[in-house]
């Protein structure tokens, strides 16, 4: 695959998204992001998968009106001067509802419960704290929004970074002015 494919579909992931966002003006659209795109060799067809936010019917009714919106997209994307705009095919993506059901089944794992079904509807968890053990003495600056820091590292949107051990050469970078 060369590397203009890539290239490409980064640039009409970004453009759709800015079309469905600021240019369809369809009241039927909920909560919607475009996660990727993926174009053909020849550019004749692209999938543009979403990714949906809310109740099973909501998020049926914003496919249905995405899909419809489509040849104005399509439309739209003549300001890109590709030799070719590409059919836009429409893909629903499920990967945060799968994302989401696998952090279900860790917690309820974490907890000593067994993992139960998931929950009926449900896209997205209701937010709550990550770590609540956690003891008030290892608190500290870190702490925003329920994420707390721990004596190893520090908790960051669900990730660990570790600290460099003491007398570690850190990495610099260099940055070129032009």
């Amino acid at each position: 695959m060369t590397e203009r494919m890539p290239r490409v579909d980064q640039l009409l992931q970004e453009e759709i998204s800015r079309i469905v966002a600021r240019r369809v003006q369809d009241p039927r659209i909920g909560f919607a992001t475009v996660t990727r795109v993926e174009t053909s060799p020849d550019l004749r067809h692209a999938k543009v998968w979403v990714s949906i936010i809310g109740q099973p019917e909501e998020r049926r009714t914003t496919f249905r009106a995405l899909a419809r919106a489509m040849p104005f997209v399509r439309h739209e994307l003549g300001v890109l001067h590709l030799r070719r705009i590409p059919d836009l095919h429409l893909e629903f993506d499920d990967s945060v509802e799968r994302g989401t059901r696998v952090l279900q089944i860790l917690d309820d794992l974490e907890a000593g419960r067994e993992p139960g079904p998931a929950a009926p509807g449900e896209t997205l968890p209701t937010p709550g704290p990550l770590h609540p053990e956690v003891p008030a003495e290892l608190a500290g600056p870190a702490d925003v929004g329920g994420l707390a820091a721990s004596p190893s590292g520090t908790l960051d949107a669900g990730r660990v970074r570790r600290r460099p051990a003491e007398g570690t050469p850190t990495r610099t970078r260099r940055v070129r002015h032009r």
